[in-house]
């Protein structure tokens, strides 16, 4: 018995005193995770902020609508990546839970050899269809060369950006997440001051913020990789000895894949709604790009708890303790409610004094009023449908959120552009779509989640009495 323990204690050594996330409180360890994921966010939205506004002020309007014409695209290749990302997180959890370490070292390997293949094709190609693509989604001419310019830099430094978005979901998947809160800081800093030599002392425009974010990017994914190396087994990894698990990188897409293109529909029904609120007039505009700014601080409390939720099942299921996945689910639920209903309230609680920051117009602050309200009134009702997204996550079910966010969201959403909306083309008809597509997203998640959750409980029992 005594040599079981010692292997037992020799096991949790082997993972260089990870935090154990399979026993002991749910609150204070979903609290340590999230808090860095959410620091992360709002210092990449000041480091992105900060980008725009140094081309905007030392190199003119044109560079900056040629940086920010291309967020639409580089956003939808982000939640593209992301989503992969989770898939290594999901996989490399439950072999984490399993306590098998070849697995988890397997598993790490074939996350960053499908990071630095993925990151160099998308590099190819978007070099390739650059102007196209630019063309399709009408940049104005006069802008479009410099918006070409940005964007081939960015898609130089593809490969770096991707990988360091896979190095964090190593990092997630046993619970650090300190690691690239750290490197993020540091390259986000650098970041700021390459921008400003480039674009102040060397004058280079968009080329100089392009050149700027790739270095950057550079750094926080070498940073990372350094950490990786320094690790022991089975997180530790050498360049010269990378190997892919076939049944590993399927494990992964079949996660990952559908969780990417779910973030890309999510971007792409956000687009149809923009255009909208385009169609409602440039005081309607400022108003929603106002309060859009209060809207992704609330989402950034959210995904974070909702990370942790996906991480903590899967390590729980992954050990085959079904009845702590039930706890972090109830856990990670009341949690994610308490920190973004919290942060909503006192946004619209705050929302005369810090709306009247960004513009001073009546008509375009009693719009972005209108918009918070209604869409941070119903903050409970999101969060909660992304905790049951990501519980179902992390017990390996990522095509069913898939497909009700594309049912309940995406085409919730476009059909009420072409119909509530055309009727009775106002801002707050327009913004009903956000409230009526989480709650019957939330409807059929839950069902869903209960349903496998029993399958679960069900097969976990079998093969006990077996």
């Amino acid at each position: 018995m005594s040599g079981s323990n010692s292997n037992a204690r020799n096991e949790r050594s082997d993972n260089n005193g990870l935090p154990d996330l399979l026993s002991g409180s749910i609150w204070d360890k979903m609290l340590k995770f999230a808090m860095p994921l959410i620091a992360a966010s709002v210092l990449q939205q000041l480091f992105n902020a900060t980008d725009v506004a140094v081309v905007g002020r030392f190199a003119g309007k044109l560079a900056m609508a040629a940086v920010g014409s291309n967020a639409p695209l580089i956003g939808l290749l982000i939640n593209l990546f992301l989503g992969l990302a989770l898939g290594s997180n999901v996989v490399i959890a439950r072999f984490i839970g399993e306590r098998n370490n070849s697995k988890v070292h397997s598993a790490v390997n074939t996350t960053l050899i499908i990071a630095l293949i993925g990151g160099i094709v998308i590099m190819c190609a978007g070099i390739a269809i650059t102007p196209t693509v630019l063309a399709i989604i009408e940049v104005p001419l006069k802008v479009r060369t410099l918006a070409i310019l940005y964007l081939r830099i960015f898609f130089l430094g593809m490969p770096f950006f991707v990988i360091y978005n896979f190095e964090s979901a190593i990092f997630r998947s046993k619970g650090n997440t300190r690691t690239p809160l750290y490197c993020l800081t540091f390259s986000g800093l650098l970041n700021v001051i390459l921008n400003l030599f480039f674009v102040i002392k060397l004058e280079m425009g968009v080329a100089g913020v392009a050149t700027a974010t790739v270095m950057a990017n550079m750094v926080s994914c070498g940073l990372l990789f350094y950490f990786l190396k320094r690790d022991k087994f089975p997180f530790g990894v050498r360049a010269k000895t990378l190997r892919m698990d076939k049944a590993i990188l399927i494990n992964i897409m079949k996660i990952g894949l559908p969780s990417g293109v779910q973030g890309m529909l999510f971007s792409f029904s956000n687009l149809v709604i923009q255009s909208a609120i385009n169609s409602l007039g440039a005081d309607t505009m400022a108003g929603s790009a106002i309060s859009f700014y209060f809207e992704l601080t609330v989402f950034f409390v959210l995904s974070a708890f909702s990370q942790a939720i996906t991480t903590f099942i899967s390590q729980s299921y992954g050990a085959g303790n079904l009845k702590r996945c039930r706890d972090v689910v109830k856990t990670g639920v009341v949690m994610n409610i308490l920190f973004t209903v919290s942060v909503s309230g006192l946004f619209l609680l705050l929302d005369k004094n810090i709306l009247g920051l960004f513009n001073s117009d009546p008509q375009v602050l009693a719009l972005a009023h209108a918009r918070l309200l209604i869409i941070l009134s119903a903050q409970g009702i999101n969060c909660t449908n992304e905790s049951m997204s990501a519980a179902l996550r992390g017990l390996g079910n990522s095509l069913v959120p898939a497909i009700i966010s594309l049912l309940c969201i995406c085409g919730v959403r476009i059909l009420w552009v072409y119909t509530g909306f055309r009727h009775f083309h106002t801002l707050k008809a327009l913004l009903l779509c956000y409230p009526l597509s989480w709650s019957l997203s939330l409807a059929l998640m839950t069902l869903i989640y209960l349903r496998v959750r029993k399958e679960k409980l069900y097969l976990s029992s079998s093969l006990t009495c077996t």
